[in-house]
């Protein structure tokens, strides 16, 4: 009787909790808000708690809100009461200094991290340890500086297909939040395989936003089997996920019995050793790593993408001075690797959007053993959430959070910003490897993308934020193309 209670009211909000994140809701302070230096005493939690769920009510059914308020109530660290998690929220750029960098061996992954493993396996979103910083060593390389600037021509022949296919919809709406997305897929895809893209493409595009929404599923529903159970949402999982691996493991195993030798990132992968033991990775490990890069380099990308047009619209004073940038500089021809360092607007307009609509919009951790945060005491096993969209809308850290105002990127604005003030790959020894790929791709679509068109608005229609494992908008980003005159 109690299972049936607790999902009949459970169930019905977390389903839609992610729909409705500007909802209001009233955060009352708490008396205890104040930090104490009492090793033993638990963070503060707010007063306001639902009769049964606790805070845990308000995180789920509006977690930007609910995250928003009490970052400024209390003093970068509160606690989610609820009975079913144990749960810290914290939002100090110190205190994430100390966990993402300061003491990272003591905080492993959190946050939807054994659903993600289900089609992950243990890739680099989703390892921890000793495994994991092996990994790292092993893939790094692979996204060296010197690396990227190979990968710079693929990214902009992909991107003018894009031109060619919006070139023919002048007038048009369409959403542009899908254009995004197969244009960085076949970057990414192309960039990993340097062959077989055409055939493998369609194939693990779909079943990539299949098992996208299989976790955003699982996360919302705490009563979902294990998908070893055969339901037959299970069952279409797992046939998901032996689709994409029969698209992968033949060209992984096609490479180990090839002569022919490839530059791309699974060439790199695959030549990779370990400096100590001289291992390479398994052909199990391969496939999770590919995985890995392919949903998180594609999915983030392109959501940033789809807010940039958006704000631009919404700012024209400041898509005006996009337009005159990147004019000047390039003068209508193709942008490459070599006009990034002068394209200084341009970046600076992809950090705005990243700060104010960061695709990892969380992050979270949970300790190993007992620690100490702002003179409270965090016991083993408690969950950490550390609300970046929060962070990066901080009044007291941002002067007019909500404006869109590039100009605080600039060198001489952001010199003396603290480090985890502003962190929408993450930070530490975790920050996202591909990083530097993705603010190198961002920059070629939108210098190469703006010097033909412009994105404006359907009629009517305003985007609706979606916080799920990504920071998504509810109806895509529907959009008029105009070419520039």
């Amino acid at each position: 009787m109690a299972i049936l209670l607790f999902y009949l009211l459970y169930f019905p909000f977390v389903t839609n909790a992610r729909v409705f994140p500007t909802a209001k809701i009233t955060i009352m302070s708490s008396s205890t808000a104040a930090p104490v230096a009492k090793s033993k005493q638990l963070p503060p939690h707010p007063d306001q708690k639902h009769w049964f769920f606790g805070n845990l009510f308000y995180l789920i059914y509006w977690p930007l809100d609910f995250l928003a308020k009490n970052t400024l109530v209390f003093d970068g660290i509160f606690r989610v009461t609820s009975p079913f998690i144990k749960m810290i929220i914290v939002s100090d750029p110190e205190y994430i200094k100390y966990i993402l960098q300061e003491n990272n061996k003591n905080y492993e992954k959190w946050f939807n991290n054994d659903t993600l493993q289900l089609i992950l396996g243990k890739g680099l979103l989703t390892s921890d340890g000793d495994f994991w910083r092996k990994q790292r060593r092993l893939a790094q390389p692979a996204f060296h500086k010197e690396r990227l600037a190979l990968m710079a021509g693929l990214m902009t022949r992909n991107i003018g297909d894009s031109v060619a296919r919006l070139d023919q919809l002048d007038g048009e709406v369409l959403d542009i939040s899908k254009e995004m997305m197969a244009v960085t897929l076949k970057i990414v895809a192309e960039a990993m395989f340097s062959s077989n893209v055409d055939d493998a493409i369609g194939i693990v595009g779909n079943q990539l936003e299949l098992l996208n929404e299989m976790v955003i599923a699982r996360f919302s529903n705490p009563f979902r089997l294990p998908i070893s159970v055969p339901t037959p949402k299970n069952l279409e999982e797992r046939r998901s996920v032996a689709k994409l691996d029969g698209v992968l493991k033949p060209i992984i195993e096609g490479r180990r019995n090839s002569k022919v030798r490839f530059d791309d990132l699974l060439a790199m992968l695959m030549e990779a050793k370990d400096e100590d033991s001289g291992e390479q990775m398994s052909n199990q490990q391969l496939r999770d790593e590919t995985i890995t890069i392919f949903l998180a380099g594609h999915e983030t990308t392109s959501l940033a993408l789809s807010w940039l047009w958006y704000l631009l619209d919404k700012n024209p004073v400041e898509a005006q001075k996009l337009y005159d940038e990147i004019d000047t500089i390039l003068q209508g021809r193709t942008p490459g690797m070599q006009d990034l360092p002068q394209l200084v607007q341009t970046r600076a307009v992809i950090d705005e959007v990243l700060r104010l609509y960061p695709p990892a919009w969380v992050i979270g951790r949970k300790n190993i053993e007992d620690d100490t945060i702002g003179g409270y005491h965090i016991p083993e096993g408690y969950a950490l959430l550390i609300p970046v969209y929060s962070i990066h809308h901080d009044p007291r850290i941002w002067k007019e959070p909500e404006k869109f105002n590039p100009e605080r990127f600039k060198k001489e604005n952001f010199k003396d910003m603290h480090r985890f003030a502003y962190f929408p790959f993450g930070g530490g020894p975790r920050q996202c490897i591909g990083n530097n790929f993705a603010l190198m791709e961002m920059t070629l679509v939108a210098a190469t993308l703006l010097q033909k068109f412009r994105f404006k608005m359907a009629d009517g229609f305003e985007p609706e934020l979606m916080p799920q494992v990504t920071l998504r908008m509810k109806s895509g980003m529907m959009v008029r193309v105009q070419k520039r005159k």
